[in-house]
């Protein structure tokens, strides 16, 4: 299947086109703001798609008209596309459930929802219209994507947040979104349509008040940060915000050094302190050898060099920026593994390297979490 994701190199789409990627059978086409701008470039894009998820759109700008503006053209763009064309493509587009708030953004996704339904009524396609809540997750960006993602990147920078309205609001896990996506992708007629067109109404997974929130999040980041201890990942809401959390701690915290208690029978190092459980495992590894150079989507998980040279190394999926960090047994030290973050460990010693790994879920090979990709 030929999926095209309009908005991939947004919050949601990278997410969604990382997660479409897991999969063999899933052909993803990123799209090009600019091939809006260019009527040939956008209708070959329509014309070689089995599937269009349209996640393009403007959240926020310094002129509510031209916000307004934006996202109705960008969705009677598609439209008239879809109709030179004659494209028989399943079109999904994110809405929000501002629809009905008294602002340009619910009302500009509200028209740009409804241009395509009527496509797809006229063409006799089909058209699928979400109305998401508040989104978050790992690498939203702050003070645009969601208060999550504002939160987390102040609190782990040493800022303090302000609250400017400290009601209820529903919260929906990036992970949990993409994966309903792909569902209504593979299962279109899950839902009821009529005409061809259904409008979904996506369900949160947490409704929180803005405090509460930030509470958590600083608790998360007393225990992370400071007290150098994994909070509990038992509760898949808590699992979820602190998987977020950790995509905004600055890279230079780490390589992060034990703290080494020594008499005359030699010395003691606490590796890992956690209000969670886990399995903790270790390895040895000969001289220029390298393990790893895989990532893991949910998974936390902690490298702890406790005797000879290692390096160890980061890229998260879809960039190409790589971070080194070295480590030296003499002064014991880890690194945590941030998700949809590539990583491998390589002995640059002359000794046997020896880890001790932690990670806050038992390995199951039927369910791994686990996927191969050179740093």
């Amino acid at each position: 299947m030929t999926i095209g994701i309009t908005g991939s190199n947004g919050f949601v789409g990278y997410h969604l086109t990382q997660f479409l990627k897991l999969e063999d059978k899933n052909r993803v086409v990123n799209f090009k703001r600019d091939w809006f701008h260019d009527s040939d470039l956008l209708d070959a894009f329509v014309a070689e798609c089995d599937v269009i998820v349209h996640l393009a759109g403007i959240n926020r700008h310094e002129s509510e008209e031209e916000l307004y503006r934006l996202n109705v053209e960008m969705g009677q763009k598609l439209a008239d596309s879809l109709a030179r064309t004659g494209a028989s493509a399943h079109v999904i587009m994110s809405s929000s459930t501002q629809e009905d708030r008294d602002n340009p953004y619910g009302k500009s996704k509200k028209i740009a929802r409804e241009t395509l339904a009527q496509w797809a009524k006229e063409s006799k396609s089909q058209f699928t219209g979400l109305l998401i809540p508040n989104v978050f997750g790992p690498f939203g960006k702050p003070n645009y994507n969601s208060v999550v993602a504002t939160f987390c990147h102040k609190i782990a920078n040493g800022e303090k947040p302000e609250i400017h309205v400290d009601g209820e609001i529903k919260l929906i896990y990036v992970l949990d979104l993409v994966s309903q996506i792909q569902s209504l992708i593979e299962k279109p007629n899950s839902i009821p349509r009529e005409g061809g067109v259904a409008t979904y109404l996506i369900p949160h997974s947490k409704e929180i008040k803005v405090s509460t929130l930030l509470d958590q999040l600083t608790r998360i980041k007393s225990q992370y940060m400071d007290q150098l201890s994994f909070p509990s990942l038992e509760n898949e809401f808590d699992k979820a915000l602190f998987n977020t959390f950790r995509c905004y701690v600055p890279k230079g915290f780490y390589p992060k050094k034990f703290t080494q208690h020594t008499d005359n029978r030699g010395a003691f190092v606490e590796l890992a302190r956690t209000y969670t459980s886990g399995q903790t495992s270790f390895s040895t590894t000969v001289p220029g050898i390298t393990r790893g150079n895989h990532y893991h989507t949910r998974k936390a998980e902690r490298f702890a060099v406790i005797k000879g040279k290692a390096l160890i190394q980061l890229r998260k999926i879809g960039t190409d920026e790589v971070i080194d960090y070295e480590l030296d047994g003499n002064e014991p030290a880890f690194v945590d593994m941030p998700i949809w973050t590539t990583h491998n460990i390589k002995n640059i010693g002359k000794e046997e390297l020896l880890t001790v790994f932690w990670i806050n879920e038992p390995f199951n090979p039927k369910d791994s979490d686990t996927y191969f990709e050179e740093v």
